[in-house]
């Protein structure tokens, strides 16, 4: 005697299992994506009366500050930091952050940038003066010229800055390099009892330049000569100093 044997009723709940779970896998996925846009790509309050904080980051002040109240929340002051690259006045940090809901009326605090940081003018005294504008340059500052001083310093070395060492400057700010072209060299020749001309022409000679001429009546010169000098003979100078004179005149 033969049996039938029937498996069909079985292979269809095989079909109906895996229909049902390939079901589930999508709805989750459509539940998942749904949410996914609802929540992050498009976010949107979940209780009346809450706001999504706008995004103000790279706004001025003023206008970050209109957007904010545009979602009815409100602003407060969070100050200014150095920035290396946002300008001055440009939102660079809020809190709450972006896309967070909050209550009407939340305060969103806004810090704006203060510009790139400033730089201390570095100290280059006594230094090379091609060292010296190195140094400035690489502190993120330019040389906007080169001083000679004549001073007691070896020709070529660096005396100061103009602002002096230690000022605080905006990037690229310029500064002036103070340099020495050595210690004075020429002594002042003694012009008392010359006639103004040959005091003159002496000065010349000297590499030197006759500045003020002064005359004073007295009976102790002959007129037309010098009774008075500054600076005074025998002083250090440097070349192209000036030197006044006092010439006699007649006492009457």
């Amino acid at each position: 005697m033969r049996v039938r044997r029937h498996f069909g009723a079985i292979e269809d709940f095989r079909i109906d299992r895996r229909f049902w779970k390939w079901l589930g896998i999508g709805t989750g996925m459509v539940l998942a994506g749904y949410l996914t846009a609802y929540l992050i790509l498009f976010p949107a309050p979940l209780l009346p009366g809450h706001q999504a904080v706008p995004r103000v980051l790279g706004l001025t002040v003023p206008e970050a500050t209109a957007e904010i109240q545009k979602s009815q929340l409100q602003t407060a002051d969070g100050g200014a930091e150095p920035h290396p690259t946002a300008p001055q006045g440009v939102v660079i940090w809020q809190d709450p952050p972006p896309g967070v809901i909050a209550p009407e009326g939340t305060k969103v605090t806004l810090v704006s940038s203060a510009g790139p940081p400033k730089i201390p003018v570095p100290d280059v005294s006594k230094l090379d003066a091609s060292l010296a504008q190195s140094l400035v340059a690489a502190a993120g500052l330019t040389v906007s010229q080169v001083e000679s001083v004549q001073a007691a310093a070896p020709t070529g070395l660096a005396m100061m800055t103009r602002p002096p060492a230690g000022t605080a400057l905006p990037p690229g700010t310029g500064v002036n390099v103070v340099v020495s072209r050595g210690a004075p060299t020429i002594p002042i020749p003694d012009l008392l009892g010359m006639a103004s001309g040959d005091a003159r022409t002496r000065l010349e000679l000297e590499g030197l330049q006759l500045g003020t001429v002064t005359r004073r009546r007295t009976a102790e010169a002959s007129p037309g000569t010098v009774v008075g000098q500054r600076p005074a003979a025998g002083t250090l100078a440097s070349p192209g100093t000036v030197v006044d004179i006092v010439v006699a005149r007649s006492p009457q």
